[in-house]
Order: C-alpha cells, then structure tokens, then sequence
C-alpha cells in the first residue's frame, strides 16, 4: 500500500475519529480537556502511527498533556484495536502541534493591525469602510 492511496486516507480518518474519541472518554488527569487530534499518518505497513496533537494552555499544561497521553496509549491502542478491524494495531507516537495557537496569535496581531490603520485612517479624516469598521468594533466589545 502507497502512502498516499485512497485506502490509506480512509485509514488515516477512521484512525483519526477513533484516537480522538478514546482521547476525549480518557481518565487521565492529565490529558486537558483542550486536547485535539490534528492530523494521523499510519505506515503503510499498518505497524506505526503518528499522531499530531494540540493542546491549549501553557507549555506546562502541554507538557503534562504530552505525559498522559504517553501512559494512556495502551488504552488507546487497545480502543482502536477494539473499534477497527485492521490486521495490526499501529504503536502510537504523540507530536505535539501548535498550529492552533499560531493562527490565534496571528489572527490577533492582524486585528490589531487593521484597528491601529483604522485608528490613523480615522485620525486623517479619511471614511472607514463597513468591512474595515467591523474589526474595530469586534475590539470594543
């Protein structure tokens, strides 16, 4: 099996649904509620699975994140063992991703932009338009 067919895609997605459902119903006290699986990659050999996961909180929470879900793979695989009928139960590796929090932080300094352009458009004496005004009134609020 290629890495890229169409079979591997379906497995990548229906790993996917499993892993973050086995996630969301672990009794880890540390995994944060904030917990999302962002992306899956099983082998093609079906024998190892990477799976990308973002945390929300402060590297201290994903660190403690990272550490539960490093004891609670066993009930993870077995869950996915339990749910898919694959000839193997890929071993589980955790990355953790940040992209949320990149694109939080970047859509804050674009708000943050567009209000200080308003601010001089408004300080010039020029007219904001109706799509330029909506971010700065989404900051007043």
């Amino acid at each position: 099996m290629r890495k890229n067919s169409n079979k591997n895609r379906r497995i990548n997605g229906e790993v996917m649904k499993v892993i973050s459902e086995a996630i969301r119903y672990s009794k880890d006290p540390r995994i944060s509620p904030f917990t999302s699986v962002m992306d899956v990659e099983v082998a093609p050999d079906l024998k190892t699975c990477k799976v990308w996961v973002s945390v929300m909180g402060d590297d201290e929470e994903r660190k403690r994140c990272e550490e539960g879900l490093g004891s609670a793979a066993g009930y993870i695989r077995s869950t996915l063992a339990k749910e898919l009928n694959m000839r193997y139960t890929p071993e589980l590796r955790f990355i953790m991703d940040d992209s949320i929090e990149y694109a939080i932080n970047m859509s804050k300094k674009i708000d943050e932009v567009t209000a200080r352009d308003n601010e001089a458009r408004l300080a010039r004496g020029e007219e904001i338009d109706d799509a330029d005004a909506s971010f700065t009134n989404q900051e007043d609020e």
